[in-house]
């Protein structure tokens, strides 16, 4: 299924897993998806290739986004020196594509498509394929940890690096 209302069409229905966010006081809803990522320990790669694509100002901005964060455990997934390449200056539009793939505007919780399937459109300009009728997978990763409130919109955290086709 097809849907073009991104605002209505993603998934994440795991049960919030990160210990390190498991709670959100209203102090700690005033973080942003950045110092969100930043707080919880876990995202030390993706914030360094976040700054390194010059991408902190806009995720920092009023969005509302939903970031699909790979945590550290994902990178460490990929062949080896492959993060090293991407923060190389002469590889950011491959690292602002790969990056942007991870996010879709919008605050989509796991609520709002629990049990369904859809392809959804990414910041990047391709789309991901989501399936929560059996767990939740986005293309090949799963979700380890969802809704992750931050001020300006929502983490679901993912087990593999998502890329571009």
């Amino acid at each position: 299924m097809r849907v073009t209302n991104i605002f209505k069409a993603f998934v994440l229905i795991i049960p919030f897993a990160l210990g390190a966010c498991a709670s959100h006081s209203d102090k700690d809803m005033k973080k942003d998806i950045v110092d969100t990522a930043v707080g919880a320990g876990q995202f030390n790669t993706l914030v360094a290739a976040v700054q390194a694509a010059d991408l902190v100002d806009t995720l920092k901005s009023k969005g509302p986004f939903t970031v699909f964060a790979p945590n550290d455990d994902a990178f460490a997934k990929l062949p080896a020196g492959t993060v090293e390449n991407l923060l190389k200056p002469e590889n950011k539009d491959q690292l602002v594509a790969i990056l942007t793939y991870h996010v879709v505007p919008g605050k989509i919780m796991s609520t709002d498509i629990a049990g369904k399937t859809a392809n959804v459109a990414t910041v990047q300009g391709g789309e991901l394929a989501v399936d929560a009728t059996s767990g939740v997978k986005v293309n090949d990763a799963t979700v380890i940890a969802a809704d992750v409130g931050a001020s300006n919109g929502v983490i679901h955290v993912i087990d593999t690096v998502l890329l571009p086709k």
